[in-house]
């Protein structure tokens, strides 16, 4: 499984067990515990990925917000 995809998945399997939002880094903690912080550029890159797919929404003090221009801390949610 490439690093990407295994991200996504990542991703998507928190947000099944879970009925809010992730932290990206609750994803990069998934995929590689030791090393999760210099993940956390390539967690942000997949869930770009999954809100082109439709998949989920990127959100920022509870507002759905675009990802290409979104600073600062994020949350990953299932699309409503």
């Amino acid at each position: 499984m490439s690093g990407d995809t295994e991200l996504e998945a990542a991703i998507e399997e928190l947000l099944a067990t879970r009925t809010g939002t992730i932290c990206p880094s609750d994803a990069a903690r998934a995929v590689d515990p030791a090393g999760w912080r210099d993940r956390m550029d390539e967690v942000r890159a997949a869930a770009r990925r999954l809100v082109a797919a439709g998949k989920v929404e990127i959100t920022q003090k509870g507002e759905v917000v675009d990802p290409d221009t979104a600073r600062g801390p994020i949350r990953i949610r299932r699309v409503r």
